[in-house]
């Protein structure tokens, strides 16, 4: 059985979530108190020394951090629509995971903890990334359906919580047309799941 320590506000754990749906796989969820400072429990510093979540125990296989999870998953059980053969996908969808880990957690997703949660942030440099990202994404978007290739990958799923989580960050995520539509691409496909405070047409 699939276990997964999860905490119910995070888009990183819903990038996890998410794809498990995507993919049918039965699973169980293990939350995680963060205020609770449960995430500092030597049990869970056991399964992530950097006492973060999300965290997916698969029959005792412990993988950490959602990029990667992400991407066992994929390799895993999703087959080549998920984890192509194809070299050059490949570096495209690492790419986007980059991406997700590094200008949308330091844009979009920075500025909503700010918003909702009360952490102080340089909201401005804040605010320069995720515009930057946000646009760069919107243009990408504009001839293809995907973020890579001709459907949808764990490019998608990586990139999709926190730019749909935008909203409560103080981002009018509506200045992006192309975004949208993906929005709506990616909510139509099985086994979608939401999570509180995504982007709503």
């Amino acid at each position: 059985m699939i276990t997964l320590y999860d905490m119910p506000l995070s888009g990183n754990c819903h990038k996890v979530r998410l794809l498990l749906s995507l993919l049918a796989l039965p699973y169980q969820t293990q939350p995680v108190d963060l205020r609770g400072g449960e995430q500092r429990s030597p049990d869970h510093l056991r399964r992530n020394p950097f006492g973060q979540v999300p965290v997916l125990d698969d029959d005792g296989l412990i993988v950490r951090d959602s990029q990667a999870i992400l991407v066992y998953l994929a390799k895993r059980y999703g087959g080549t629509q998920w984890w192509p053969d194809d070299a050059y996908q490949l570096a495209q969808i690492a790419a986007w995971l980059s991406t997700a880990a590094n200008e949308v957690a330091n844009g979009p997703a920075k500025l909503r903890v700010h918003h909702k949660f009360g952490s102080p942030i340089d909201t401005a440099a804040a605010g320069q990334t995720a515009d930057k990202v946000l646009g760069i994404i919107d243009r990408h978007l504009q001839h293809q359906d995907w973020l890579v290739g001709d459907s949808v990958s764990i490019a998608d799923v990586a990139v999709y919580p926190y730019l749909a989580l935008a909203p409560e960050g103080g981002l009018n995520i509506a200045a992006y047309p192309n975004i949208i539509a993906w929005f709506h691409r990616i909510r139509a496909l099985p086994g979608y799941v939401t999570m509180p405070g995504m982007w709503q047409s």
